[in-house]
C-alpha cells in the first residue's frame, strides 16, 4: 500500500499559496463606501439647492407681471411686480464671452510656451506666477480693476481703437452718454479675462505635457518643424482639454461676482427702459452682481427676495449648462 504522507515543510522556505491569509479588502470597502456616501451626498446637495431656488422663485414669478426672459426692467417695489433677465442675461452673457475671446489665446500661447519651448529652468517660474494668479482673492481683482486698469492709457486706448475701426458693429459702438472708460462691460470683461487665465492655462498645461512622446519623435523623424510639431501631434492630442478648461473659464467668469460688482456701473430704470444698447463700452449688472448689490435691501421684502432668487435660478441653470457641456467634451476626449 502506497504512503500518501505529506514531504516536511523545509525550515525557512516560503509557505504554500493555500495556506497564505487571503488579503484584506476592509480598507478598499471602506474607501469605496465613503466616496460613493460624499458622490451621492454632493448630488443630493445640488439637487435640493434647486429645489429650494425653485420653491422660493415660484410666488414672485406667478406674480411677476411682466416676461420674466424679455424684459429688461427691474421694478419690485411696485405691485404688481415687473421685473424680467434680459439685461443682466445680456450682460453676464457678452462679458464671459470677451473674456473667453480674450484669455483662451493667451492661455494656449502660454501653455505651449511651458511645455514645448521654454528651457526647464524658465518653464516652472512662468508656470508658478500663472499658478499664482489663482489665488490673487477676487476682491483685489475688482478693486485694482476699478481704480487703476480702468483709468489706465492701455484702457483707453483700446476702447478708442475698437470704437474708430469696429464702431460700425452695435457691441462697439460708442455711446455718447457714457464717455467713461470705468465702469463698463468691457472693463469688467478684461478684469475677467485676467481672473479665468489660470484655470485655462492650467489645463491646457497638463494636457499638451502628455502628448504622446513618439508622435513627437516620430513627427520630429519626419523632419518637421516645431511649429509643425505642434501642429500636427500637440494641439489635435490637446483639443478636448483645451475646450473643456475654456468652459471651466467660462462657467467661473458667469458666476464670478464680487469683482464684477466692483467694477460694474449700474444703468438707471429709465435708460434700461429705453431702445436697447447692446454697446460693451456702457454700464451694467450681471446676474452675481444685481444679487449682491441688492440682497441685504431685499431681505425683507418678500417680492424682491423671490425675484432675486428667480435671478439666481437662472444664472445656476446655465452654469450647470456649462459644467455639463465641459464634462462631455472632456469625457469624449478621454474616450478617444
Amino acid at each position: 500500500m502506497r504512503s500518501t504522507t505529506r514531504p516536511a515543510q523545509p525550515e525557512g522556505s516560503p509557505a504554500p499559496a493555500s495556506r497564505l491569509k487571503p488579503p484584506s479588502r476592509v480598507g478598499d470597502r471602506i474607501f469605496s463606501g465613503l466616496s460613493a456616501g460624499i458622490a451621492i451626498a454632493l448630488a443630493v446637495l445640488v439637487l435640493v439647492i434647486l429645489i429650494f431656488l425653485i420653491k422660493a422663485a415660484l410666488p414672485a414669478l406667478s406674480d411677476d407681471d411682466a416676461n420674466f426672459f424679455t424684459t429688461r426692467t427691474w421694478s419690485t417695489d411696485s405691485s404688481p411686480l415687473e421685473f424680467g433677465i434680459a439685461a443682466m442675461a445680456w450682460t453676464t452673457v457678452i462679458s464671459s464671452i470677451i473674456a473667453l475671446v480674450i484669455a483662451v489665446p493667451l492661455a494656449i500661447g502660454i501653455a505651449l510656451f511651458i511645455t514645448q519651448m521654454a528651457p526647464r529652468r524658465l518653464a516652472g517660474p512662468v508656470a508658478f506666477v500663472i499658478d499664482l494668479l489663482a489665488a490673487v482673492p477676487s476682491i483685489i481683482f475688482g478693486l485694482w480693476g476699478g481704480i487703476v486698469l480702468g483709468s489706465s492709457g492701455v484702457i483707453v486706448w483700446i476702447r478708442e481703437v475698437l470704437i474708430d475701426l469696429l464702431g460700425w458693429i452695435p457691441i462697439f459702438k460708442a455711446t455718447p452718454s457714457w464717455t467713461d472708460p470705468t465702469g463698463t462691460v468691457f472693463l469688467a470683461s478684461v478684469v475677467l479675462a485676467i481672473m479665468i487665465l489660470p484655470i485655462i492655462t492650467a489645463t491646457s498645461r497638463d494636457v499638451m505635457a502628455q502628448t504622446p512622446r513618439d508622435q513627437i519623435e516620430a513627427a520630429q523623424a519626419l523632419g518637421a518643424t516645431r511649429w509643425e510639431v505642434i501642429r500636427t501631434a500637440v494641439l489635435p492630442h490637446s483639443r478636448s482639454g483645451i475646450i473643456s478648461g475654456s468652459m471651466l473659464g467660462l462657467g467661473r467668469a458667469l458666476g464670478e461676482t464680487l469683482a464684477v460688482t466692483l467694477i460694474l456701473q449700474q444703468v438707471s430704470q429709465m435708460q434700461l427702459r429705453k431702445a436697447f444698447n447692446p454697446s460693451i463700452f456702457t454700464g451694467g449688472d450681471t446676474f452675481a452682481s444685481k444679487i449682491a448689490r441688492d440682497f441685504s435691501e431685499a431681505i425683507n421684502d418678500p417680492g424682491a427676495l423671490g425675484a432675486l432668487v428667480a435671478s439666481a435660478l437662472s444664472l445656476f441653470i446655465i452654469t450647470f449648462i456649462v459644467n455639463a457641456a465641459a464634462r462631455a467634451i472632456a469625457g469624449r476626449g478621454v474616450r478617444r
